[in-house]
């Protein structure tokens, strides 16, 4: 069944950018923007409903995670989320003599700005490379913690641009053997792929409400029981006392709902789209024969993400040529500054490629049909 937002408008292959929110979703928050509009923190009947509902969503998060419920906390949001995640745990660690922090040049914009914050406090911030498929070499990092006490290390589990999965199980083994948190954002992996933070052996981890078809304005944090942390919103004692201001409940509910619906799909969702998005990358090369290059690791990958760059022409100019595709050419924190993506740059991409890259992402709406017809426009614009 065809989302309604989705059913008279272009072939949506932008859920990286934002998902539509489920309409089973957005049911569950509805009764806590009505007759439930009480007060979680109050002693008194209206409290109840929501507060119970705050529990509920903090299972069904932790559940999608292999986690704990009080190990949650609810953020307004990914940006939120990560930069208490990084602020918050930099500055937290007892030991005064670890103040290097180590991230990829290849991080979302909330990461890369939080670690410019903590180098304005006196941090030592070290963004390592990535390969040419966009994944950093594990001996990298483990040459930057040998060589200063370090604090965190912030490692996104998949790339927003390129989908490349980084191998966060053994960058964690590393960064706790030099005595050092791990945080990972799992925006874009959380729902997409099985997660749990056991084997990935993870101190922090991002949630992020609109990757995963809840609304926008909320998110949450998953913090390892014992992580040493500080707010960076200050006020009353909600959620732990690391996150003040009243929660966001209808939106919460959403959010657990949502992990609810992700976690029934698994892992059959991830092979779903997994099979879309080698579809589309096998009929654009058979439509465009020599001309289709990939932007990102051929295996590990997100399931629903495809960065391709189309030599001779501009992915800008591209997707204005087609209107019933909407698409985009990389992270929507970027999109309509006309210059290559850092992500591509970082991976070494010249410019010309990085400049014809589009990002194609497919997602719970997606079908066979509309990916062969995309295949189809995307090959006719291209085709001078």
């Amino acid at each position: 069944m065809t989302h309604p937002a989705l059913a008279d408008g272009p072939i949506y292959l932008d859920y990286n950018a934002t998902t539509p929110v489920d309409p089973a979703v957005a049911q569950a928050a509805l009764p806590y923007l009505g007759s439930h509009f009480g007060n979680p923190s109050s002693g008194h009947h209206y409290a109840r409903a929501p507060r119970q509902a705050l529990d509920l969503a903090r299972r069904q998060v932790a559940g999608l995670l292999g986690a704990s419920p009080g190990e949650i906390v609810f953020t307004g949001g990914g940006s939120e989320a990560d930069t208490l995640a990084v602020r918050g745990a930099a500055l937290a660690v007892p030991d005064p003599g670890r103040r290097q922090v180590v991230s990829l040049a290849t991080e979302h914009p909330a990461v890369l700005e939080s670690c410019r914050g903590l180098r304005r406090d006196g941090f030592t911030v070290r963004l390592l490379p990535v390969d040419h498929h966009g994944r950093v070499r594990p001996a990298d990092l483990r040459e930057a913690l040998a060589e200063q006490p370090t604090a965190l290390v912030s490692i996104a589990c998949g790339n927003s641009e390129t989908g490349t999965l980084q191998p966060i199980t053994e960058l964690a083994a590393l960064a706790h053997a030099a005595g050092a948190l791990f945080h990972t954002d799992a925006a874009q992996a959380c729902g997409k792929l099985p997660l749990d933070v056991a084997a990935l052996d993870v101190d922090l981890l991002t949630v992020v409400g609109h990757k995963m078809y809840a609304p926008k304005g909320v998110g949450a944090l998953y913090v390892r029981t014992g992580t040493p942390l500080l707010p960076i919103i200050h006020g009353g004692g909600q959620e732990g006392g690391l996150r003040a201001g009243t929660e966001n409940v209808a939106f919460i509910a959403a959010l657990g709902h949502a992990a609810e619906l992700a976690s029934g799909e698994l892992p059959g969702s991830a092979a779903r789209l997994a099979g879309l998005r080698d579809l589309l990358h096998g009929e654009l090369e058979r439509l465009l024969p020599g001309r289709v290059r990939l932007n990102g690791h051929p295996a590990e990958r997100l399931p629903g993400t495809l960065n391709v760059s189309i030599e001779g022409v501009r992915g800008r100019d591209l997707l204005a040529a087609v209107p019933g595709i909407a698409a985009s050419t990389g992270s929507a924190c970027h999109e309509g500054i006309d210059r290559p993506s850092p992500v591509l740059t970082a991976m070494g991409l010249p410019e010309r490629r990085a400049l014809s890259a589009l990002r194609l992402s497919l997602g719970r709406w997606s079908t066979e049909a509309e990916v062969l017809r995309a295949a189809r426009l995307i090959a006719q614009a291209a085709t001078p």
